[in-house]
């Protein structure tokens, strides 16, 4: 999804798999953590705008990854199916 922080258009810039409505959820929990929302960033200079993509971006990559060594460890925990 952040692969394009040229705008704040998250939508625009979503790419499509099963992990991307959580992505767009971390990245709007992020933003609203700093007192922003998807929409403030329009109102933003573009300079600011990118700089919160980016973190709100890291940030969300940092969590999925989270999430997905769990689902792992819990896997190789209970073995295969």
């Amino acid at each position: 999804m952040c692969a394009s922080q040229a705008t704040p258009d998250i939508d625009k810039n979503a790419k499509e798999g099963p992990q991307s409505a959580l992505e767009k959820k971390l990245i709007e929990e992020y933003l609203q953590g700093r007192g922003y929302s998807l929409d403030d960033l329009h109102g933003l200079p573009k300079e600011d705008a990118q700089l919160l993509m980016r973190a709100a971006c890291t940030y969300a990559s940092l969590k999925l990854a989270e999430v997905e060594s769990r689902a792992r460890f819990r896997q190789e925990i209970h073995g295969p199916s």
